[in-house]
């Protein structure tokens, strides 16, 4: 038996609207192993949607419950899809180093505001609203694309392409990868 690290098959890394979930699922079929999101991950540590941990118990519960998903998700033989923010941790950021220095494949799914926008719902009709949701993306997105961009092994723009499709070349790209 050898002594060898389990590690995931590929990391998917993006902003919301990249459609990382999707396009991580869709690769989980093609190559025939488990998904492992660390969204729903948190959601089942929590025993409750993310989003009311974040409300009752503020960002710090939840980046704590998110780091030890994706942790944990790091030790999966699957696809890992991580959450939009997980990349704000330094200990995932070096974790994610970690396994692409030791030959795993992190892929780091861009898109541009306006591709984002419809997938993510900004382009409804709303009554005034006291934050602009596009102007915080985009805020989001200037702050953490140089952490994506850290922890990727390559880059996929999304812009224009469904999740079918980037599966597809994600896949690929793998293959390529191993020879």
């Amino acid at each position: 038996m050898s002594g060898a690290r389990v590690a995931p098959r590929v990391v998917l890394v993006g902003p919301p609207g990249a459609a990382v979930p999707q396009v991580a699922e869709r690769v989980a079929e093609l190559l025939g192993v488990a998904l492992v999101d660390t969204d729903v991950e948190v959601e089942r540590l929590a025993g409750r949607p993310g989003g009311d941990v974040l409300i009752d118990e503020g960002e710090s519960a939840f980046r704590a419950l998110e780091r030890r998903a994706a942790v944990a998700a790091l030790g999966s033989p699957g696809v890992v899809a991580l959450g939009g923010g997980t990349v704000e941790d330094g200990a995932v950021r070096e974790a994610l180093v970690g396994y692409r220095a030791d030959g795993g494949t992190v892929v780091f799914l861009d898109v541009t505001l306006a591709h984002a926008v419809p997938r993510l719902g900004f382009n409804q009709p709303r009554p005034l609203l006291p934050a602009n949701p596009r102007a915080m993306w985009q805020a989001l997105m200037d702050e953490r694309r140089p952490r994506y961009e850290e922890v990727a092994s390559m880059r996929l723009d999304t812009d224009g392409f469904g999740p079918a499709e980037l599966a597809t070349e994600v896949v690929e790209a793998l293959r390529g990868r191993q020879g």
